[in-house]
């Protein structure tokens, strides 16, 4: 067998359980390879019986002092229950619908126990332990590597189809990895690497493999970035020759910040460079990311070209058209709005008005990916809440044009490191400053204790003139943890605590055009308080918007409350925000803690990346690059320095990778696996 046939022929496997590893990308036995342990159990080390500690696993060695006794509890469950000692004292044995334990045992006998231990009275129980007698090392003494599942596909079949995939290396496997990179990282050769992954005799072993596995995603990802990059250099942007912004600056009814005029000045010389402009501009909510877009739409159209704005919702997208048509008008320049829920006749409208030309700036939603969507000369395309649209989203904008300018914005505060890897396609720019006038937003950390409290604060914001957001992890009872709080049930508690208010509820299942009108009903002052899911982190501008409520704040990430944080304050009333959840343990009360601590986004991006990992950014979207199979950008970020270092130095000498056909080769199928087209 070769690394390219599929599982399906692997002895034990058949094509019933090939079809359900499908569903886990394992379907040749190079894909079986590629499939790494997401952990390892060490049961090598013996612990003694009176050693034990409640809630971790461990293998002990120890005598069946009596029979296993099996009780009949319900229909479809059985438990079989015994005793086993060692010199130290006495542990419980539980095996649920495991008759064959019950005749495998021998009293007397001397086996090693593997399993998880919980405390029940003064004795420890073992649940479900694997075993064997002592000495046998099949499922104990041994590093056991843990595999993700799916339904019908245990542990054993996946070792099973690595096993074989593990025979059918390449004594002389090709290494994309340059020799002179290995050896200055002391990284092993990829055929170690494999078989080391999945089995280690250590878990230093492990380690190693991990090592050089994981540097190996990250320098692929760094050359296939770079690679875009360098392919992206050769290519002429639209000519804007005149990009003074005197006329600009002067029409604004305020001033803009250093941050602000930094970002656009940045973004300036990137367009006077003559190479298309491909910059990320990040910064906190309200930081004034739009006016940095404006003023880039205001070069595109003085140059008589056109640019489009894209929003992820109609909202915003009206927010946008709210808060710049009359800044374009009175510098001359047209604006029009297209999005999704327009009549037939008013898209057909602003459709022809693009194509002719009449329309300098459009703004709107995903409606301008459509293919009745025709630019006269667009030159600048802007996509906000970058991380709400794919790659392939973004291209697709500005595939309608040649050589279109690209400026995508983000709220999403990502420390700096992290952001050169993500949006290694693009120049980064960050707004680090608020707008003068900005209010400070008083943050506390609080437990249930303060319910009654809270209730009466929410009702003293709306007879001061306030509005007020109360975010929920739910959407209705019964989803999930139970011990969390839907938004359904607590707009019903609001609306009994205070009938005096109108509360409004709005989440992910509601319907795109109920949402928006409830959302707008919350921005005309019509609504006192707006119970939602996280479905208002990127919504409406609302100034009178005085209090944001977060219950069960200890289940969201830092940046998310940060992001939830940024809705109110937004006028010039006093805001506050509170979060539930610092009686949920100390971890719970010290990350609170210091959300209320600081504004700074980037302190707390930073915290959050080191406390929960990357997935708070990106949740499983990774923003279409392609995924990482063991990489964690939170916990690799020195060997992702070092990956990126190596991958920069091998581009200098050969950007076209020409003269290493292997790396250009994985390059490839790495970004094939995202499929939003990034390499193609």
């Amino acid at each position: 067998m070769t690394l390219d046939d599929e599982i399906r022929f692997v002895r034990g496997i058949g094509p019933k359980k090939a079809q359900a590893m499908e569903r886990l990308g394992i379907r040749t036995l190079r894909d079986a390879v590629e499939f790494y342990p997401r952990g390892y159990e060490d049961r090598t080390a013996v612990t003694r019986v009176c050693d034990l500690t409640e809630g971790e696993a461990a293998c002990i060695h120890a005598v069946l002092g009596t029979a296993l006794k099996t009780a009949h509890i319900r229909r479809g469950m059985d438990v079989s229950n015994g005793m086993a000692y060692d010199t130290s004292g006495a542990v419980s044995l539980r095996f649920f619908n495991n008759r064959f334990a019950a005749s495998a045992l021998e009293v007397g006998g001397e086996y090693a126990f593997y399993g998880k231990v919980q405390r029940e009275g003064r004795r420890f129980v073992m649940i479900n332990p694997e075993f064997e007698p002592v000495g046998m090392d099949r499922k104990t003494g041994r590093i056991l590597p843990v595999y993700s599942l799916t339904a019908g596909i245990h542990q054993k079949d996946i070792q099973t189809v690595t096993d074989a995939a593990l025979c059918v290396l390449p004594p002389q496997m090709a290494d994309f990895l340059p020799e002179d990179v290995r050896d200055r990282f002391a990284l092993p050769e990829l055929r170690e690497a494999m078989t080391l992954i999945h089995r280690p005799q250590t878990l230093e072993q492990a380690e190693t493999a991990r090592r050089r596995l994981v540097f190996e995603e990250l320098f692929l990802l760094s050359c296939g970035l770079g690679h875009l990059r360098e392919r992206r250099a050769g290519i002429g942007g639209v000519p804007l020759r005149d990009l003074g912004l005197r006329d600009f600056y002067h029409t604004l009814p305020f001033s803009l910040t250093r941050a602000q005029v930094r970002a656009i000045e940045e973004c300036c010389l990137d367009i006077a460079s003559g190479r298309p402009l491909s910059r990320l501009v990040q910064g906190d909510v309200g930081s004034g990311k739009t006016m940095v877009a404006a003023a880039l739409c205001w070069v595109a159209a003085h140059n008589g070209k056109q640019a489009a704005l894209m929003a992820p919702t109609e909202l915003l997208a009206q927010q946008h058209m709210q808060t710049l048509q009359p800044l374009f008008a009175r510098l001359g320049v047209s604006c029009g709005l297209l999005t999704g829920s327009m009549t037939p006749k008013q898209k057909k409208e602003m459709q022809e008005r693009l194509a002719a030309g009449e329309i300098s700036v459009a703004i709107g939603t995903h409606a301008l990916l459509s293919e009745k969507v025709r630019f006269s000369q667009l030159a600048l395309a802007v996509v906000d809440e970058q991380h709400r649209f794919g790659v392939n989203q973004r291209a697709m904008l500005t595939q309608k044009g040649k050589h279109v300018h690209l400026l995508v914005m983000s709220a999403t505060p990502i420390p700096r490191t992290l952001a050169l890897l993500i949006y290694g396609d693009l120049d980064v720019s960050i707004i680090d400053e608020l707008p003068p006038g900005r209010q400070k937003i008083e943050s506390y950390a609080v437990g249930k204790n303060m319910r009654r409290r809270i209730d009466a604060f929410i009702d003293k914001q709306c007879q001061l003139g306030g509005q007020v957001y109360v975010v929920c992890p739910l959407v209705e009872d019964g989803e999930g943890d139970t011990g969390r709080v839907s938004a359904e049930s607590c707009a019903a508690r609001l609306q009994q605590v205070l009938p005096h208010r109108r509360v409004g509820l709005v989440h992910g299942r509601t319907k795109a055009k109920e949402k928006d009108a409830i959302m707008q009903a919350f921005a005309d002052g019509e609504i006192d308080i707006l119970v939602s899911t996280t479905v208002i982190e990127v919504g409406v501008d609302v100034p009178n918007a005085t209090l944001m409520v977060v219950e069960n704040a200890d289940c969201f990430g830092l940046s998310q409350l940060h992001q939830l944080r940024g809705r109110v304050g937004r006028g010039t009333r006093q805001s506050y925000c509170i979060f539930f959840g610092a009686d949920q343990g100390e971890s719970a009360r010290q990350r609170l803690t210091t959300l209320c601590s600081t504004t700074d986004g980037f302190a707390i991006a930073q915290a959050d990346l080191e406390q929960r990992g990357a997935g708070d950014f990106f949740g499983t979207r990774q923003h279409g690059l392609p995924p990482l199979k063991l990489a964690n950008l939170a916990g690799d970020t020195r060997l992702m320095a070092g990956a990126k270092q190596a991958a920069d130095a091998i581009l200098r000498l050969d950007p076209e990778l020409s003269e290493h056909p292997e790396l250009r080769g994985r390059i490839h199928r790495m970004f094939e696996r995202c499929g939003e087209g990034m390499f193609n």
